[in-house]
């Protein structure tokens, strides 16, 4: 994992007036990120900052102009109670990394890189699965280009496959795409 570049970072803290707040306010500026507390909610101006602390203990779905687990950028729980409910919305929040109330002189160096860190690889992850299921949602174009390749003199699905590869190999593209191309010709050619 690349190391973020904390003094390039805008944080925004989501609690009420708090000596936490004012401990995390002054260790955020030793690390040279910019920060701003607000309450009692966030708007879509917050929405460009690179990570967002947030009170674990009194928050709810409303403070957050995004649905919940779809924070752009890193989130951080501030945690005072361990109160099971309050833990469970801080993960539905999409909480990446969490710190301990009362806040105290350190910590926070190592929130902001754990929720960074946990933040890209879940972003990665989902970019991956979006990858997959455009792949998966074109299989019917694959099925079809072997179909067609098959009555063009491919002699069973293998071989039309390894055709189909070739050509996509050829084209320089994905084999979806390939196949995309090749149902397009055949339905110009039917038409």
């Amino acid at each position: 994992m690349e190391r973020p570049d904390l003094a390039l970072w805008d944080a925004v803290i989501l609690h009420r007036p708090h000596p936490s707040v004012d401990a995390l306010m002054r260790q955020l500026a030793v690390l040279n990120v910019s920060a701003r507390a607000v309450w009692p909610q966030l708007d879509e101006a917050d929405a460009a900052a690179d990570v967002v602390f947030f009170d674990a203990d009194s928050g709810h779905d409303e403070q957050f102009p995004w649905p919940p687990g779809f924070a752009p950028m890193p989130m951080i729980a501030l945690i005072g109670s361990e109160a099971p409910g309050r833990i469970e919305w801080a993960i539905r929040q999409g909480s990446n990394a969490h710190l301990l109330k009362p806040v105290g002189s350190t910590g926070v160096y190592s929130a902001l890189l754990v929720a960074a860190h946990a933040f890209q690889s879940v972003r990665a992850k989902s970019d991956d699965i979006r990858v997959l299921e455009n792949r998966l949602s074109q299989r019917p174009s694959v099925v079809h280009a072997v179909i067609v390749l098959m009555r063009q003199g491919a002699r069973d699905e293998a071989a039309a496959m390894k055709t189909l590869r070739s050509i996509a190999m050829n084209w320089r593209m994905t084999i979806e795409e390939a196949a995309e191309t090749i149902c397009n010709n055949e339905r110009q050619r039917g038409a």
